[in-house]
């Protein structure tokens, strides 16, 4: 992508209740920071949405001010209670979690089209970083040492609560904690904590210890994007406390106004229209859709047709929806397998653009693109098409012409009859329902596995894809 600074990006920013236009503090130095995951478990669909919507932050970012000018960090926390429960119920050590689950992550997020950030920190990493951050801390007054934690002062900072809106006193009225007696304030926050035998630990001048979640964010944010940046991002749950832990130790050590000039949240996720749990059993994994057959192009599809700032409904009907959305375009962009060789480079549709800069109204961007498809006349428009999808995060799997995820839709394209194959054990099934005779279905589906198919049945109805070691030749007779 060459750079295209005459587009104007707009935000909102959770900081200032609305939208602005986004400034960086430097044009050929953009600067992201968002907060990443807590690495003991597989992400479940919930996790991928932050991962999507800054994701096609970073795409928009790169597009406009260019790929060498822009830096995004999304950090990885490999220090946790959750990781050190893990780690003693299943008799594993910390490392050996902490290392499956990010390739976990990775693979994941890949598979929803995600790039790689700039850089992925991890926590152990930085921490003599937060160690430093909290002396300084100390030393100006804005924390303090108890007991062999080290707490931050939230009093001393008379900005706290600007970010999510909240009043200090508010909150402790509000609050229904036991307070740990070794705190001055019940609104204090552990900065350094101590950690038993059986717990990892670092040396510091508080005693062994590890870090708490909050300093973490701060500290690689500083050693990697400097002491003020131009965005951070995460979750909506992430606001309070997190966020707002973050902005107070990162100004008071710093010495500066502010952390980050823009703070965006997304929404929340659920599932058929409620929170995802697993006491409901409408709990999921990213894991779990691609297992099942979801393509990941269908997944990160679903979440871009809802906007960023309002909450998602994973319903099947959307995905279903967005697979033959995707299955339609896909084809008109493939020939014989491959995609369309005589399509060139193309440029991303301005129309998109316009919508995903205008806080990356994303519903809209993907309206542009069912006009665009509508009303391709030649190649270059579909060329042009091609590029918006990639722009999205939708057209990498394509322009492979070999994707693992949406291999159905290409080789169908490669050999066509498939459609006819799954029809006619459709009707064979639908036959067998009323007969109870399943005989005919088995020996197609016996033969379909034979030549090299992979057959699924659903209630949703047949689908016939093509496996690794397919052979046309095995099918003779069954047209």
């Amino acid at each position: 992508m060459t750079p295209n600074q005459t587009t104007g990006i707009k935000l909102y920013n959770t900081k200032t209740r609305k939208k602005e236009v986004f400034t960086p503090f430097k044009a050929d130095d953009v600067r992201m920071y968002v907060c990443g995951p807590t690495v003991y478990d597989r992400a479940h669909i919930g996790n991928a949405r932050p991962v999507i919507v800054f994701d096609t932050l970073y795409r928009l970012l790169r597009h406009v001010y260019g790929q060498e000018q822009v830096t995004y960090v999304r950090n990885f926390t490999d220090v946790d209670d959750k990781i050190n429960a893990k780690a003693a119920e299943t008799g594993r050590t910390i490392g050996e979690i902490t290392e499956e689950t990010i390739a976990w992550y990775l693979e994941d997020m890949a598979a929803v089209g995600a790039l790689e950030p700039d850089h992925m920190p991890r926590a152990t990493g930085y921490i003599g970083e937060m160690i430093a951050m909290i002396e300084t801390l100390i030393e100006k007054g804005h924390a303090y040492a108890a007991e062999g934690h080290a707490l931050f002062r939230v009093r001393s900072y008379e900005a706290y609560g600007a970010l999510s809106g909240r009043d200090v006193d508010d909150m402790i009225a509000g609050a229904r904690v036991e307070v740990a007696p070794y705190k001055e304030d019940p609104m204090d926050f552990v900065l350094w904590k101590p950690s038993s035998a059986d717990q990892p630990g670092w040396d510091s001048p508080w005693g062994r210890g590890r870090p708490g979640w909050h300093i973490e964010c701060s500290a690689m944010a500083k050693a990697l994007l400097g002491e003020t940046f131009d965005i951070h991002g995460g979750g909506l749950d992430l606001q309070f406390p997190h966020h707002e832990d973050e902005i107070a130790q990162s100004c008071c050590a710093n010495g500066t106004s502010e952390m980050a000039r823009f703070w965006m949240h997304n929404e929340m996720l659920q599932v058929e229209g409620k929170k995802m749990s697993k006491s409901l059993g409408n709990f999921f994994t990213v894991r779990d859709l691609l297992a099942q057959g979801v393509p990941g192009e269908v997944i990160r599809f679903v979440f871009l047709s809802t906007h960023y700032r309002k909450p998602m409904d994973w319903t099947e009907k959307k995905r279903e929806e967005a697979e033959k959305t995707l299955r339609k375009w896909t084809l008109a962009l493939t020939s014989d397998g491959l995609i369309n060789k005589r399509l060139g480079d193309g440029a991303a549709d301005q129309g998109v653009i316009d919508a995903i800069s205008d806080d990356l109204n994303t519903p809209l961007a993907i309206a542009r693109l069912h006009e665009l498809f509508k009303s391709a006349e030649t190649d270059s428009d579909l060329a042009n098409f091609k590029a918006s999808l990639v722009l999205l995060g939708l057209g990498e799997r394509v322009n492979l012409g070999a994707s693992k995820t949406f291999s159905d839709i290409v080789v169908k394209a490669q050999f066509p009859e498939l459609q006819t194959l799954s029809d006619n054990l459709a009707v064979a099934r639908d036959e067998a329902m009323k007969t109870k005779d399943f005989s005919e279905v088995d020996r197609l589906k016996a033969a379909y596995i034979e030549a090299g198919l992979e057959v699924r049945m659903s209630k949703a109805g047949v689908d016939v894809l093509r496996g690794e070691s397919f052979d046309a030749a095995k099918l003779e007779g069954l047209l």
